[in-house]
């Protein structure tokens, strides 16, 4: 049976995921989901080589055009298609896919298109106890001031404080709190080594499970729970920014 098969390289600039195989019907949700997952590990864009990934049709094309929405919402960074194939270059970029996604001979060149990202970011791993949502709530703050986001403090609080909290109860998982800032658009994320989603339920009362991730809903622009590549689970929540911000590339430690 064909399949497909897939290797992350992390590069300077980017993270490059290779595709070997032939993307049809029954891959399509490889494709998808590997990308996906190798997004959870692309900081600054992710590329995806298909120069070894054979097209079974035209309309399986439009996994590509997927992944590059699903992450301008989460985590916000640019995508590429990259291929040495001319012949390969010709049906893609003649395809409804070009839209979403730019297509490039190599990764250089790929990178070059997405520019000098203007971004801000910052993650930290904290360790399991009972101030670990208070050290985090500390850490966001300290982020948001140095940012100059101040109004977005109050949603960013109930947010990481959820969604550390949601970690703590329902895994056996260090949190990573993970926050960044990219063309006014905040991000607030929080990665553990559980695979199972995050997941919205409805609540009958005050004190059944699951107030947390509807308040995270409530707060936030959009929310989501994406698989990582290592094969736990990263849950993030987005917040707009309301004015005009002063942002720099810059990567905090």
């Amino acid at each position: 049976m064909a399949e497909v098969r897939m290797k992350l390289i992390p590069r300077a600039r980017s993270t490059v995921l290779t595709l070997t195989g032939t993307l049809d019907l029954r891959t399509h949700p490889t494709v998808r989901d590997g990308l996906l997952k190798a997004a959870t590990e692309a900081p600054d864009g992710l590329i995806a080589d298909v120069s070894e990934l054979g097209f079974a049709g035209d309309a399986q094309l439009s996994v590509f055009a997927l992944v590059a929405m699903r992450l301008g919402d989460w985590p916000g960074i640019p995508f590429a298609l990259v291929t040495r194939r001319p012949d390969q270059a010709e049906i893609l970029r003649r395809s409804p896919v070009a839209r979403y996604a730019p297509v490039h001979g190599n990764a250089a060149e790929a990178e070059h298109g997405f520019g000098d990202p203007v971004r801000r970011r910052a993650v930290r791993a904290f360790p399991r106890a009972d101030t670990t949502a208070a050290l985090a709530r500390d850490f966001v703050t300290e982020r948001c001031q140095a940012w100059t986001i101040p109004e977005l403090l109050g949603d960013a609080l109930v947010i990481v404080t959820e969604l550390v909290e949601n970690t703590l109860q329902h895994t056996s998982s260090r949190p990573e709190v993970r926050i960044d800032l990219r063309r006014g658009i905040c991000t607030i994320a929080v990665a553990d080594e559980d695979p199972r989603p995050a997941q919205l339920r409805e609540q009958r009362t005050a004190t059944d499970p699951g107030l947390g991730i509807k308040l995270v809903a409530q707060s936030a622009r959009v929310w989501g729970c994406s698989r990582s590549w290592a094969g736990g689970k990263v849950v993030w929540a987005t917040l707009r920014v309301t004015r005009r911000s002063t942002e720099s590339p810059i990567v905090q430690p």
